[in-house]
């Protein structure tokens, strides 16, 4: 399964410091706009101690975990919808991924150009919101266009697609940003086929220390607040010593990772043995089968069942064995949800 999250904000923000800090990549970091001008792209591996310890148990040959694309995209600027600064090139990158992160500059280092009158991550907020705004109701206005002749005929898929587009416009036309708004689960996948920017979901990650931003919008839940520069500086050390030097244990992008992977709906289970363990990706809510699939396309055809076991568990046991023996190892069938964790083994035909 591959996700990719774009890393997207106004010039001169932190985007690029972040991204390389995430990925350990060099990309070009200069204090102008539009350093960055083609996507970078970087995976990024998802911290998990679970993989690290079961792979301790089965002495695995391997270790892989589950990774996220990150895509660092040119600084956006106000009237981009329209053209201005890389315009539709930004906003073309931004529709090939599957969420969004905005940097949000908060830091007040007057040696950094800042392309706005003020430091206000609101307001830098609503420039982004506008743009893909204005964006998605070209994409809204020239599909419901194109849809005008099925409609007349009668047909039914194309009046129901008309009315979700019609709804999704009014809402654009009133500066509403579609992933904040309740749409019917059909209404929901109508809508995905066609990326819109603002029906993806997006995390704000505020680039700065905590003292700068004492009044963020707490309406919004899915936020960080970090200093990418601190971040940048510190990336390498390890938990120790980074307490040591006076940062959190965990470093503000594994956070950020986390945050990333779960905005999305995601989850792991895990495969462990002599060969390997690994994390895999899949969405919450998935049955056994669903999972299966993710291994092999074969093995979500000619599911059986599943053996599975709470990772925890596994490592309380001291192994397989041990766990079969405690009973601890469940069968499960195609009707089984997936947890966060679970150790699975499959057997298929």
């Amino acid at each position: 399964m591959s996700l990719s999250i774009g890393i997207v904000g106004l010039p001169n923000v932190g985007k690029s410091t972040l991204f390389k800090t995430l990925t350990k990549k060099q990309v070009l970091i200069a204090n102008y706009p539009f350093a960055t001008i083609d996507p970078n792209v970087g995976v990024v591996l998802v911290p998990d101690e679970r993989v690290d310890k079961l792979a301790e148990l089965s002495k695995s040959a391997k270790k892989i975990y589950a990774t996220v694309d990150f895509v660092d995209i040119a600084g956006l600027v106000k009237g981009a919808s329209e053209g201005e600064g890389l315009g539709n090139k930004f906003l073309a990158n931004i529709r090939e991924t599957d969420a969004i992160v905005y940097v949000l500059r908060a830091f007040k280092n007057p040696d950094i150009i800042n392309t706005q009158t003020e430091i206000d991550p609101l307001k830098d907020k609503e420039i982004l919101d506008v743009e893909l705004i204005l964006k998605d109701l070209e994409t809204v206005n020239k599909r419901i266009d194109g849809l005008a002749g099925d409609v007349r005929a009668g047909k039914k898929d194309s009046i129901k697609e008309n009315e979700v587009l019609k709804k999704a416009k009014e809402f654009l036309s009133q500066q509403k940003v579609l992933i904040d708004l309740h749409f019917e689960e059909d209404e929901a996948e109508i809508l995905k086929s066609f990326q819109l920017l603002t029906f993806k979901p997006r995390l704000y990650l505020l680039n700065g220390k905590p003292e700068d931003v004492p009044n963020w919008d707490v309406r919004h839940p899915n936020f960080l607040i970090m200093d990418i520069a601190s971040e940048y500086e510190s990336e390498g050390l390890n938990k120790e010593e980074r307490v040591g030097l006076g940062f959190s244990e965990l470093s503000g992008t594994d956070i950020l990772i986390k945050k990333s992977y779960e905005l999305l709906g995601l989850q792991t289970f895990l495969t462990t043995g002599e060969d390997e363990t690994r994390a895999w990706t899949i969405h919450k809510g998935d049955t056994a089968p669903k999972a299966a699939g993710v291994i092999h396309s074969d093995f979500e055809q000619k599911f059986v069942k599943a053996e599975v076991i709470f990772w925890e568990d596994l490592l309380k046991a001291g192994s397989y064995a041990k766990a079969r023996e405690q009973g601890l190892i469940r069968t499960e069938g195609k009707e089984y949800v997936v947890k966060d964790g679970d150790v699975v083994e499959f057997k298929h035909g």
